[in-house]
Parts: structure tokens; C-alpha cells; sequence
């Protein structure tokens, strides 16, 4: 790739005619001025936007999507919906070019060339995120959740990743059905997740309603005949309940933002009615109230207001302020039987609560250079609008106090999977292994014999030592050779106690076949622990004589035991035959636990 221009506008923005500049540029010109509603957006960081911007155009130039549409109208999409978010203009650059390496052919190297290493590292983890396969199983979704973040390592890629895939949702009619349903399921069980994780309700919610009628196509199509009526009825209600509202606040001198009528989302609205039989009638929610107001204080003094006004309904008050949901939610929940009996949900909060809640993690950031020092300018990154940053706590918990701008970008590093990893098969299965694993540890974890015939190992097509230390989203690939053993070098670098434990034991099993290998066969000592009864000898006896083996001496220890125990000295003739007789000494009644070793 070129070298940026002398002058700093960069090689792609020398390539746009000054006749069409603006022609061309309009869609990002819109998105800075965006950003600027929010706060000063230096010129740097305007250049940086509009250098991507042209970069993508560039690299996506006659591309098509499957419905006909250009394919660069979703990377100005996704980049629009992360400014929206108040990310920084590095994360907005990132989503303009994350497609360029998988769709374009630029290469990660070429990223980091013209926009430096914080842009290429964002970029390569949504490409790395896009490796990821779902087949449908709720243990792979859980891991895959993890694995978005491990892999991640900085929340604006999650954050840029979730605005790529509500982007695909929208547009997602133009794809096979099994495409669909594919990605639908994908989106239902590990993107809407991480949303309500990251706290973002309301895009956890649209993605839910985006995959509902693929997933379910039936349950879709008959809730959408169930509440149109209703909605609207309810609607209408709702309509006429706000002035009532306003006056009476007006009247305690409660300071209020804003009063509206939210519909509840359509497959949250599904998930409830199947805790009600399906009775759409014992739903009070499907419009509430959303009252935002201006202090905390103002919040309970709301709630004493409609209190007031209507009688709540015993059991239905929830106060999320003074116990915050587990992914940060704050709010006031109330139901009340409203004017002519009807029940009514009141959701009370503040602007900085209803801007969390909307959005998550991302409404602890604000993105502005007005008081931007040096280090914020040659770094280009974000602030943290507010002392303390509370992280979801089922990921991590803490909290950290932001005393300069290098300590909130430490802040966005995701430390809480820090001694696991998650590599991918070259199917895009995920395997997690603790840190510090290598190509074995993964073989092993794949299946045994893919461990014990390893014969070397590939990361992204390039050839590793079997001792090479793995990392995250590392896709590997195992070679192997038939007749291929394990090696008792490998005990020395794998991490896993699966691989160590299947290495030792087939070594243990090589060593013993080659000790059996005499004519005379090789002479055991079994160790018995046993609850003692009578007859009990006996039978252990019948068990060694059943399979022609030849006692050498029998010994019985009771010592300072719990269980006695029946030592046993005998000459097996082959490995076949002793594990034959491991299995008729677990069964015999009374015997607790059989071991054995080889007597040279």
C-alpha cells in the first residue's frame, strides 16, 4: 500500500476528484456530524474517519450484496450505528474497514500500514470474530459467548461485532432459508446474549425480534395475529393516560425529561406469554409507561406521584436502583390498576439510567476532544465520562478509578478470561484450554486418537512446533500419521491434565506390551482394598483360576485400615488377559478398588 500523501490527507483521499469529493464523502460527513452533536471532533480524528472511509469505498468498489444492494452501503451502516453508540473515531474507522481483509483481500499488514496498530488490532478482532461457527448445542453457546470476549480483548470490538450482525439481521431476507435460519438461531442464542451482558437492552431486543420469525417461523406468525388488536387498543389507552400523568407532576413539582409509550419487544413479549399459557390477557406490559426524569430523587417522588394517582398492585413494585440487575440495569418497575381497573406498568429513571440501559457499556463513554491533552490526540481514544467504569458482574467485578487516559484504554482490555484461551478447529469449532496450551493439548482435547497420531501441527495455514505456545482465535490444524505414538518428550510442555494423563497411560500400556512380549508373560502384583465377608477370598480366588492365571502367593494386610487389603502375586501371559481379569476383580462383592503393577 502507499505512503500517505506529504500533506496528510493519505493515499485514498488523493485518489477521490475534487469535483466528486463531496458527492462521494456525503455519508461520512454525515456520521462527523454526528459525532460532533455529541462533542468536538478534532481534525485529526475527522481525517482518520474520512481515510477510512475511502479506504472501504475503495476496497469494496463494484461488490454487490446477495439482494443487489452495494456491499459498502453495511460498512457505512455498522460505522454509523457505532458513532450512535459514542464510540471513539478509532472505533468508527474500524467499522468501516472491518470487512476489508476477508472481503477486499487487504491485508492486516496494509490496515496497520495506513492507520496505525489500535485501528489493525480492532479490525483483526472482528475478522477473528467472524470465524466462529454455532451448531446449535447450549454448552457450545456458552463457550462461544466466552470466547467472543477472550477473543475480543477490548470491548469496542464485542460493541462494533454486534452493530456488524444487527446490520446482517435487517438485510437477512436476501439469503437462503437455511442461511437464515442459521444465522437467525446463531443471533438468538450468542449476540442477543452478549447484548443484555453488555447491558444493551434495546439492541438485544431488536436482535431477538430480527431472528424471531426465522427461528420461529409458527409461534412468529400467530403472536402477530394475537396482539395487533390489543396493541393498538393499548396504545390508545396509553395516549390518553400521559396527560394525566404530566398534570399531576407538574402539580408536585417533579421535574420530568420525557413521557412515552414503549411496546414491549415481540419475542420478549413470546418468552413471557409461555410463563402464562399463552394468554395474552395476563401480560400488563405490552405498553408501559416510560417516565425519565431528572435525579435519582425525582425517581421515588415519581413513584409516590402515580402511587397517588392509582393503587399499585401488591407484589408488582421493583426498585432496580437500590438493587441493580446483574448487567447494571437501574430503574423503578411499578404496576398499578389505572383508570378503569386496567393494570399498568410504570418503568421510572433517569436520563443517565434510560441512556444506560439503551446502551449499555457503551453509555460510560463519551467521545470528545474539547478538553483532549497530548496524549488523548496521539492516542485517539475515548475518556470515561465518569470517575468509575462497573463492568457486567458476570464477567469480572471491579471497578477503577480513571486518573489518565492510558489507565480507561487498560479499562477496556477483558482480563476476566485471562488464563483460558479459545482456539478453533478449521471448522470453526471452539476448543478452550487454559493458557500457556500447545498444539497437543489441543489434539488431545479434539479426540485421543488425534492426540496420540500428531505428527505436527498448522496455525493459519503456517507450520508450528508441537510445543508452540497457543493463542486466542488461533485456528489450528493437526496433522497426523498413521502408526504415529505419543512421545514421552510432550509430558515435558503440555498444560492440560487430559493430555498428560492420556500420554502417560498409553505409555504405561507400550511399556507393559512389551513386557508381556516373553513366552512366560509377566508376573503382576494386584492390591485389592476390600470390605471383608465371608466367602470373600474365595471368590476372588474363583476369579483369578477362571481365567487359567497361576496365584504365586496371596497376602492379606489389615494394618491401621479402613478397608483390608488382599495383595496378589500372579503370572498374566498377556495384556488382553489382565485387563480381562481388572474386570473380574471390580466386580467381585466387596472389592472397593483394584490397581496393579508390573513386578520386574
Amino acid at each position: 500500500m502507499p505512503q500517505k500523501a506529504a500533506h496528510g490527507r493519505g493515499f485514498f483521499l488523493e485518489k477521490i476528484p475534487y469535483s466528486h469529493y463531496h458527492l462521494i464523502m456525503a455519508p461520512v460527513e454525515d456520521i462527523i456530524k454526528k459525532m460532533n452533536q455529541r462533542g468536538n471532533v478534532s481534525s485529526s480524528n475527522q481525517d482518520l474517519i474520512r481515510r477510512a472511509f475511502a479506504c472501504a469505498q475503495k476496497a469494496h468498489v463494484n461488490q454487490k450484496r446477495r439482494s443487489g444492494i452495494p456491499y459498502f452501503d453495511h460498512p457505512i451502516s455498522v460505522a454509523l450505528s457505532v458513532s450512535e453508540m459514542g464510540l471513539d473515531a478509532s472505533s468508527v474507522a474500524a467499522a468501516l474497514l472491518h470487512d476489508v481483509c476477508e472481503d477486499a483481500h487487504f491485508s492486516l499488514e496494509q490496515i496497520e500500514k495506513e492507520f496505525g496498530p489500535e485501528i489493525a488490532f480492532l479490525v483483526d478482532g472482528v475478522t477473528k470474530l467472524d470465524k466462529i461457527k454455532f451448531h446449535g448445542t447450549e454448552r457450545e453457546a456458552e463457550n462461544l459467548r466466552k470466547m467472543f470476549l477472550a477473543i475480543a480483548e477490548d470491548i469496542r470490538v464485542v460493541l462494533i461485532k454486534l452493530m456488524d450482525r444487527l446490520h446482517n439481521m435487517k438485510t437477512l431476507s436476501a439469503l437462503p432459508p437455511e442461511k437464515q435460519r442459521r444465522i437467525a438461531l446463531e443471533t438468538l442464542e450468542i449476540y442477543a446474549p452478549l447484548a443484555y451482558r453488555l447491558g444493551i437492552g434495546e439492541i438485544k431486543g431488536q436482535l431477538e425480534d430480527l431472528s424471531f420469525p426465522y427461528v420461529y417461523p409458527k409461534e412468529h406468525e400467530w403472536l402477530a395475529g394475537q396482539v395487533k388488536e390489543p396493541l393498538i387498543e393499548r396504545q390508545k389507552y396509553v395516549d390518553k393516560l400521559l396527560p394525566l400523568i404530566k398534570e399531576e407532576l407538574e402539580k408536585e413539582k417533579v421535574e420530568y425529561a420525557d413521557i412515552h409509550g414503549r411496546a414491549k419487544h415481540f419475542f420478549s413479549l413470546y418468552r413471557k406469554l409461555l410463563k402464562y399459557e399463552m394468554n395474552i390477557n395476563k401480560i400488563f406490559d405490552l405498553v408501559a409507561v416510560r417516565l425519565i426524569v431528572r435525579t435519582v430523587e425525582d425517581c421515588y417522588a415519581a413513584l409516590g406521584v402515580i402511587h397517588k394517582m392509582w393503587r399499585p398492585v401488591p407484589g408488582l413494585v421493583k426498585d432496580y436502583i437500590a438493587l441493580p440487575k446483574p448487567n447494571g440495569y437501574r430503574s423503578i418497575h411499578t404496576t398499578v390498576f389505572g383508570p378503569h381497573g386496567r393494570m399498568t406498568e410504570f418503568q421510572i429513571r433517569t436520563e443517565e439510567m434510560h441512556r444506560e440501559a439503551e446502551q449499555g457499556i457503551a453509555a460510560h463513554w463519551a467521545y470528545t476532544e474539547g478538553k483532549a491533552s497530548d496524549v488523548y490526540r496521539k492516542k485517539g481514544v475515548i475518556f470515561a465520562s465518569k470517575k468509575e467504569l462497573g463492568w457486567v458482574s458476570q464477567l469480572r467485578e471491579w471497578q477503577k478509578e480513571f486518573r489518565n487516559p492510558d489507565e480507561f484504554i487498560e479499562s477496556l482490555k477483558i482480563d476476566f478470561f485471562k488464563n483460558r484461551i479459545f482456539v478453533l478447529t478449521p471448522k470453526g469449532d471452539v476448543i478452550d484450554l487454559p493458557e500457556g496450551s500447545t498444539p497437543i493439548d489441543f489434539a488431545y482435547q479434539v479426540h485421543t486418537d488425534i492426540g496420540h497420531e500428531a505428527a505436527g501441527a498448522k496455525i493459519g495455514g503456517k507450520m508450528v512446533p508441537l510445543d508452540h505456545e497457543l493463542h486466542n482465535g488461533d485456528i489450528v490444524e493437526i496433522i497426523t500419521q498413521k502408526n504415529k505414538k505419543p512421545n514421552s518428550d510432550w509430558l515435558s510442555f503440555v498444560k492440560t491434565a487430559a493430555a498428560r494423563k492420556r500420554i502417560q497411560s498409553f505409555i504405561r500400556a507400550a511399556r507393559e506390551e512389551l513386557a508381556f512380549s516373553s513366552k512366560s508373560g509377566q508376573m503382576i502384583e494386584f492390591r485389592l482394598s476390600v470390605r471383608d465377608r465371608i466367602g470373600l477370598l474365595k471368590d476372588v480366588s474363583a476369579a483369578v483360576a477362571e481365567l487359567k492365571i497361576n496365584i504365586k502367593s496371596i497376602t492379606t494386610d489389615t494394618k491401621n485400615r479402613m478397608y483390608p487389603l488382599i495383595i496378589i502375586h500372579a503370572q498374566v501371559k498377556s495384556r488382553g488377559i489382565l485387563e480381562k481379569l481388572m474386570m473380574k476383580l471390580k466386580g467381585v462383592k466387596g472389592v472397593e478398588e483394584v490397581s496393579y503393577k508390573l513386578i520386574s
